[in-house]
């Protein structure tokens, strides 16, 4: 086992519970404005919207549209899809999300225990693609700011992970030599391929449970309790 100094955490999903405060919010927001009158379920409404996000996430990655028009599409697309062209609802139900989403605090299953076992050996970051706005409202929403020394986002390079440019950013902003780094997230494509491309030991927090990989990980575990063995 190499001895590590530095380890760069993805947020979303790997330390914050993101999947689960973001149907929260929805379906919290999808109540309060009286959605069913265009949906047939919440679920309805929410399998529209995911499918659409994940897409547009893609193409704000591969540089194709800005972050405004991310934001405008994926709000508006939902209501278009079941016949709602109408962009100031779906501008309302974006100021609803922001707001409610970045006060939500669940974290990932153990995040905090191994949080508090690292915290005293290890020079802690967060690398993560989100925007910057949310992630750090989020991380003192679950009173988890104070573990990391750094949070290096995509939107400060202008450069999303899985690209090279914002691994060897993050190295270089945290003086870390990279024999002595390893990155923790859930993302294969951002995270373990982004890290793989550079050298950069890696982590697989295999929270979908998938079984198939082009190559192999440096590591892989399925619960983050397991970093605590590992590390």
């Amino acid at each position: 086992m190499k001895k590590y100094k530095n380890l760069f955490f993805d947020l979303d999903d790997t330390i914050w519970a993101f999947s689960q405060n973001a149907r929260d919010t929805f379906e919290e927001i999808f109540h309060n404005r009286s959605f069913e009158r265009y949906f047939d379920s919440f679920s309805h409404f929410y399998s529209i919207y995911q499918q659409r996000n994940r897409e547009l996430w893609n193409m704000y990655g591969e540089g194709k549209i800005t972050k405004n028009e991310l934001n405008r599409q994926r709000f508006l697309f939902p209501l278009q899809s079941v016949g709602i062209d109408n962009p100031t609802l779906a501008e309302e139900y974006a100021k609803d999300f922001f707001s409610i989403i970045s006060t939500k605090s669940a974290l990932m299953p153990h995040a905090r225990e191994v949080l508090e076992y690292l915290f005293p050996n290890y020079h802690l970051y967060i690398l993560s693609n989100g925007f910057r706005e949310l992630q750090m409202k989020k991380m003192r929403s679950a009173k988890i700011e104070n573990y990391f020394e750094k949070v290096i986002l995509s939107e400060d390079l202008g450069i999303q992970k899985p690209h090279p440019e914002i691994f060897y950013f993050a190295l270089s902003a945290t003086q870390s030599n990279i024999q002595e780094s390893l990155i923790i997230g859930d993302s294969w494509e951002a995270d373990i391929c982004g890290a793989h491309r550079i050298g950069m030991d890696h982590v697989f927090y295999n929270v979908a449970h998938q079984s198939i990989y082009p190559f192999s990980p440096t590591y892989l575990i399925e619960s983050l309790k397991e970093l605590i063995d590992l590390l």
